[in-house]
């Protein structure tokens, strides 16, 4: 018998403060950070959210480890700056401000266009297949160069039209808050695709595709259309980027940009959906800040990303989640000496092992200036045996340590997972 009446579920207040917490941070970020250099890099970060997050409907929830999403960010980037330059003309009407529209647009053509193909197979075929793609454009971006640009690329202008309220999108603050707009409602359209009955069988499809062919669904349509979906969203980043650069080139296709999304979003958590925000973040302080401090940051990064597959291989948001949980028992307090003991020795092992790399990065690249040299304010001679002796020393005395504190912590972790599911068995009883 049906019932009479409607039933409407109770608001998610959690889910209300996060998300007004998140469209906070979007507005005030800028005010707090006011420099021109702070502007341009939580720009870039939205930015790289929307990419990360649209390359993890592949990878976190779909299972489909891509080594060419770069694709549709970049060819997104084009056809929306050469939108851009054709409005500059007067000959196709649209503001600046549905640019990044045109470049999702073309980021959904390209992923109807060769997601099919590409979505035949799952597993290391796709993978594969993905690379060859990638391969493929980022070879045609040099040889087709009245669409390409060549090694030069295509700029643009941004400012084009008549002023609407002021706004031109000249300075860079207007650009950061437009990109923040886009940021919102497509980190929002994102989440929202995860609660959709598509997002929920795409999770099947990577966790049991024989049960889902079973049950009578066709996994090779369900994963085309996340990799439809997921083009658009690139598309929509890759439109921004041309919007906040004003010029793209072939790098925006190539192979590194694409291992970046990879890297990233697998450091920041693939298994969750905030991940890839963190890993976003991540990915524009690395390239921005740390490369100015030092030459050797990309081997600083593999270092990391060897570091975390080793002892945290959900990234970082899985570390959070599972603290929470620990923290929600009231056992974090019993953890913090642990922390501490590991947070320490993973200095001294990264005292000891960039001691060792800027070394060898200023024999190779800085002879002409002598051996000697300066690591965090510590002078060092790189042609030195005691400096050598010293940095090795104090590596293998990290790492030591680090095994002692990191065996004492795994002790206290098992024991306070026990310790939870005790509580959580006497929860259950006494209901």
């Amino acid at each position: 018998m049906s019932k009479a009446y409607y039933e409407f579920k109770p608001y998610n207040v959690g889910r209300v403060i996060v998300w007004g917490l998140f469209a906070l941070v979007l507005v005030v970020a800028p005010l707090i950070f006011n420099s021109g250099l702070s502007t341009m890099m939580l720009a870039q970060m939205g930015i790289a959210i929307i990419a990360c997050l649209s390359y993890n409907m592949l990878l976190g929830q779909g299972g489909m480890l891509s080594f060419g999403h770069a694709v549709y960010t970049g060819l997104g980037s084009y056809v929306a700056i050469h939108a851009l330059n054709i409005a500059t003309g007067g000959k196709l009407p649209i503001p600046v401000s549905l640019v990044p529209i045109v470049g999702g647009l073309a980021g959904l053509f390209f992923a109807v266009l060769l997601g099919y193909v590409t979505t035949k197979k799952a597993g290391t075929p796709f993978a594969m297949i993905t690379l060859g793609i990638a391969e493929l454009v980022f070879a045609m971006s040099l040889m087709f160069s009245e669409f390409f640009g060549g090694e030069a690329g295509v700029s643009s202008n941004r400012v084009i039209g008549q002023a609407f309220f002021g706004i031109t999108f000249g300075p860079a603050i207007q650009v950061y808050y437009l990109i923040a707009v886009y940021t919102f409602i497509c980190v929002a359209l994102m989440f929202a695709f995860t609660r959709t009955p598509l997002g929920r069988m795409l999770n099947a499809v990577r966790d049991n595709p024989e049960r889902v062919e079973f049950v009578g669904y066709n996994t090779q349509r369900v994963r085309y259309m996340a990799f439809i979906i997921s083009g658009f969203f690139a598309g929509v980043a890759g439109g921004l980027g041309a919007i906040l650069f004003e010029i793209v080139t072939a790098e925006v296709v190539g192979a590194a940009r694409s291992g970046a999304y990879l890297l990233f979003t697998f450091l920041g958590g693939a298994t969750f959906f905030f991940g890839p925000i963190i890993g976003a973040v991540l990915m524009v302080l690395a390239f921005v800040l740390l490369s100015e401090f030092t030459k050797a940051w990309l081997l600083y990064l593999g270092l990391i990303f060897l570091f975390m597959v080793m002892y945290a291989p959900g990234g970082i948001a899985s570390l959070i989640m599972m603290n929470l949980r620990v923290a929600a028992f009231g056992f974090l307090r019993k953890l913090w000496v642990s922390y501490l003991a590991l947070f320490v020795c993973g200095l001294i092992i990264l005292l000891g092992a960039g001691a060792m790399i800027e070394m060898i990065y200023h024999l190779q690249l800085n002879v002409a200036l002598g051996s000697q040299m300066k690591f965090v304010g510590i002078p060092l001679d790189a042609k030195g045996l005691n400096s050598w002796f010293g940095a090795g020393f104090v590596l293998l005395t990290g790492l030591g340590l680090f095994e002692v504190a990191r065996r004492q912590f795994s002790r206290e972790w098992n024991e306070i997972q026990e310790d939870i599911e005790k509580e959580i068995k006497r929860r259950e009883a006494a209901l």
